[in-house]
């Protein structure tokens, strides 16, 4: 007994090592299995331990995938998958992987075959785990008759090749391994190929990135193989011999480094690498990547871009893709960020026939942003008033597009959007003032449109009894919920109904503070406040600027509130857009979209003086914003401190006027020239000190003075210039201008000469010191568009003038 015993002690010392020998050498025994549990059994490592065969959970441990990755990195990057039928082999909890003599087999738990490995010829006799990460099925005679390199999914790793017609699918996003809309194909003629795919087809657009290795004037010139060598390079062998290296020379050792080139599921085919030996949190490096800008490369014969219908494609710092949706169109489906954009609001021919809104739709102004497939109508030569205007009112027409003299008009749904600071354009965007969809009365029913209202439909009386008596107690629910609501949560700052009411987002004064880093990037300070710049957040992030208002009336936030639902709902191409605002505590705070131009003071003022043709559509255009405010808005707003430090450029430099409507948000005395009016020193007009009603003439005289600096290119207040008489703009205009010797206020410009009296007139007319005198904002941008004739203008202060 005692012999038997040691006999077997020993034979089990003796094969425990060959056991062990076993799994570091990689190879796997036919009977072998892994089954997927919350806790990750044991996968099949490598005999470097450098990759891993087995089991991952996604999500939750419910759903397991069938994967190969980087076992020694944190973030357990993985490199191929099993795939069936285009599709993840999803493995639930409980589902097993067996090495078979006819190969891999993967079950759930019920039995069912979720995938199997196609060996076609040949009996299993064991499988291997590569250092290489290759994992592979072999017959003990021939070699290997399966592996993963053969059937590669969305990477490549060192070692491994890809024959004709052999490709890479990208996965459909990040986190979703079905196939995807990108594959990289080596064609049959040898050419590398980037392209999109029309799923669920295989369909293969243009392609939108491709080598020159098709047969040309040098004999086999052919790509043969795309080749990812052991050393880190990765180029297409020619049938000659010849190589057309992808990445030029770049390259990183392999011995130090995990190498891979991966197909992202944004289409972007890229190398990278992460060091083997590394201490903290260290990520993969981008070493090359093609092409360089996806969102310009993919056009109209390349499929409908890297974005959905109707989004907006944009680059990162690195080169990858970002999707957005236009203001007032939100995603089709929230959890996939690069799919399709919907419009919150109904656009259509008939839907505008049957609203009762004058002019239901505001005009976005959006700079270097195109869909260049989705036009209908081209007009040439055209103005960029014009394109607005015909875009405006057409029924059809969703956005317009104006670059070089050029209107293309475009109708829903819009493809291939992306942003281009080449195109040097400007995008007219239409979108609903009431987002809410339109409610037809019986009489007014569409359906009944379609049917010419040829009948009326008869509605059983049961059915309206039954319908209203629903809809009341539905309505009486809700009003139950909604002041059980209102009772539990009424300490909290924020409500829905003011940011409805105000057409704006309430931010928290905690989000402002993250948002612009403590307020430390500071952008201008003024008489309501100073400005910060910030990003919120939203997709890949917005940029704002953040304005801490001073001074905010006290016990004011009815006033306050009142006042951001006015300025909430205008909405022009010459106003800056207030996206929302903070009312916590004794904060008061609005948030502004930013503008990277800067204000008009700064490209005014500079040393190298602006074109004259820039300085007028600038006057024009604040004169436009003006007239909105005065006229076209539901409540006249009157600016009160109108000055080129409130005047911000967009990025083709169209005058953006800012902090509108801010007056009376503001205390009496809250002023540069701290005196109990409102304005800047050098622009207030006369009447704030003579006890006269204030109308909106004081802004019209504002803008007088703002248009004499954009002729002079100089300060209306120039306390230190040598010559006593030029040191008040509106004194020393007028005077050349009666005098006859306008060229020295224009500088001798060549280009001002056709304009220049009349524009100086005009500056003349609207300085005037009795209000009743002065233009309205109407007239002065009639007057500047050449509508209605310039008089000659009188002296515009009679009383404290001689001579």
């Amino acid at each position: 007994m005692t012999i038997t015993v040691r006999l077997l002690l020993f034979s089990s010392l003796f094969l425990l090592p060959v056991s062990v020998f076993a799994q570091t050498n990689g190879s796997i025994a036919v009977g072998a299995s892994l089954t997927a549990t919350a806790g990750n059994s044991s996968p099949w490592f490598s005999p470097s331990g450098d990759f891993a065969f087995g089991f991952l959970p996604l999500g939750n441990n419910d759903l397991f995938l069938l994967s190969i990755w980087y076992a020694k990195i944190p973030d357990r990057t993985i490199v191929w998958y099993a795939n069936r039928d285009n599709k993840p082999a999803l493995a639930p909890k409980g589902s097993t992987v067996n090495l078979a003599n006819s190969g891999l087999e993967l079950t759930s738990p019920q039995g069912e075959e979720l995938w199997k490995s196609e060996t076609i010829v040949g009996v299993v006799a064991n499988g291997v785990m590569n250092n290489t990460g290759n994992f592979v099925l072999q017959d003990g005679k021939s070699g290997n008759i399966w592996e993963t390199f053969n059937n590669p999914t969305d990477t490549m790793l060192p070692g491994q090749k890809i024959e004709r017609s052999g490709k890479l699918s990208s996965r459909y996003s990040e986190t979703d391994y079905s196939k995807g809309r990108f594959q990289l194909l080596l064609q049959e003629d040898g050419k590398l190929v980037l392209s999109t795919i029309n799923l669920p087809t295989e369909f293969a657009n243009e392609p939108y990135y491709a080598t020159d290795t098709t047969s040309g004037t040098v004999a086999g010139s052919e790509g043969k193989e795309l080749v990812f060598n052991v050393s880190g390079y990765l180029y297409v062998l020619r049938d000659n011999g010849g190589k057309y290296n992808l990445a030029g020379e770049e390259v990183v050792s392999e011995r130090d480094n995990y190498i891979r080139a991966t197909l992202n599921f944004d289409g972007i085919f890229a190398q990278y690498y992460h060091p083997k030996n590394f201490t903290g949190n260290v990520s993969w490096t981008l070493l090359w990547s093609e092409p360089d800008d996806i969102c310009r490369r993919i056009t109209e014969d390349s499929g409908f871009g890297i974005c959905g219908y109707n989004s907006i494609c944009k680059l990162n710092a690195d080169n990858r893709p970002t999707c957005q949706c236009p203001r007032g169109f939100s995603l089709l489906d929230p959890k996939e960020p690069f799919g399709s954009c919907k419009p919150d609001f109904i656009q259509g021919c008939e839907e505008d026939e049957l609203s009762t809104t004058k002019d239901p739709y505001d005009v976005i102004v959006m700079t270097n942003i195109d869909w260049p497939i989705s036009d209908y109508a081209e007009f040439r030569p055209f103005t960029a008033e014009k394109c607005n205007e015909s875009c405006f009112q057409d029924c059809l027409c969703a956005v317009a597009v104006f670059r070089n003299e050029t209107c293309w008009k475009k109708k829903l749904p819009l493809s291939n959007g992306r942003v281009d600071v080449s195109l040097n354009s400007k995008a007219f965007f239409k979108v609903r003032k009431d987002n809410t969809t339109l409610q037809f009365s019986p009489m007014s029913n569409p359906d009944d449109k379609k049917k010419k209202k040829s009948s009326n439909t008869l509605i059983p009386v049961e059915s309206v009894i039954l319908a209203t008596s629903i809809f009341v107690s539905f309505m009486l629910s809700g009003a139950v919920c909604l002041g059980f609501f209102f009772v539990f949560r009424k300490k909290q700052v924020r409500s829905i109904k003011n940011i409805l009411d105000s057409n704006l987002y309430s931010f928290s004064y905690r989000e402002l503070q993250e948002a612009t880093n403590g307020f430390t990037e500071e952008l201008g300070r003024g008489a309501f406040g100073v400005v910060y710049k910030g990003t919120i957040q939203i997709g890949s992030g917005i940029q704002v600027a953040v304005k801490k208002l001073n001074c905010v009336i006290q016990d004011g936030e009815k006033e306050f509130k009142t006042e951001l639902r006015v300025i909430g709902k205008t909405h022009h191409k010459n106003l800056v857009c207030l996206v929302g605002y903070c009312d916590e505590g004794q904060h008061r705070l609005l948030v502004y979209e930013f503008l990277s131009n800067g204000t008009l003071a700064g490209f005014l003022f500079a040393d190298t003086k602006p074109s004259w043709t820039q300085r007028i559509e600038i006057a024009c255009g604040v004169a436009k914003g003006l007239l909105y405010l005065h006229e076209e808005c539901s409540t006249q707003v009157i600016h009160c401190d109108i000055k080129p430090q409130n005047i911000l450029l967009d990025d083709y430099y169209t005058a953006r006027i800012s902090d509108f409507g801010l007056a009376k948000l503001l205390m009496l005395n809250q002023s540069h020239t701290h005196t109990a009016i409102r304005g800047t020193k050098g622009y207030v007009a006369p009447e704030w000190f003579r006890n006269m009603p204030i109308t909106a003439k004081v802004d019209v005289y504002s803008f007088g003075v703002v248009l004499l600096e954009i002729i002079c290119c100089r300060r209306s207040v120039d306390v230190e210039n040598s010559c006593e008489e030029r040191a008040i703009l509106t004194d020393w205009v007028y005077d050349c201008y009666r005098e006859g010797i306008l060229d020295v206020v224009l500088d001798y410009e060549v280009e001002a000469l056709d304009d220049r009296k009349k524009l100086v007139m005009i500056g003349i007319w609207c300085i005037q010191e009795d209000p009743s005198l002065r233009p309205t904002m109407r007239k002065v941008v009639q007057m500047l568009e050449g509508v209605v004739e310039v008089h000659v203008p009188p002296c515009p202060s009679p009383y404290t003038r001689t001579g």
